[in-house]
């Protein structure tokens, strides 16, 4: 399997869509569906009604999956960047190809 590009934790931000220009958390990584889920991004409303879990019903906000290919990590300045891999000190890591700089993990 491929090592993930981008994981759970990892500063984002958004490519295209009503969120564009926006950054946060990546909350869950879904690699197999290639989706990942960001937190205050991409928040969708689901109106539900009165049950005899919740009586008081109400709309529910919740975070929908977003696909991968709109995200990038986020560097230090919080511009967007690709993800390389190289081998440093014997270990695989990640690297911001922009600034070449560590991404933690």
């Amino acid at each position: 399997m491929a090592a993930a590009r981008i994981r759970k934790g990892d500063t984002v931000v958004i490519l295209s869509g009503k969120d564009k220009g926006r950054t946060g958390e990546v909350v869950k990584a879904m690699p197999k569906e290639g989706k990942v889920v960001v937190s205050g991004i991409n928040v969708h409303a689901r109106h539900r009604k009165p049950t005899q879990q919740s009586p008081q019903g109400g709309i529910e906000r919740k975070e929908a999956p977003l696909n991968i290919s709109t995200v990038a990590i986020a560097t230090a300045d919080g511009k967007p960047s690709r993800v390389r891999f190289e081998i440093r000190d014997g270990k695989k890591v990640r690297v911001a190809a922009k600034t070449g700089e560590l991404i933690n993990g």
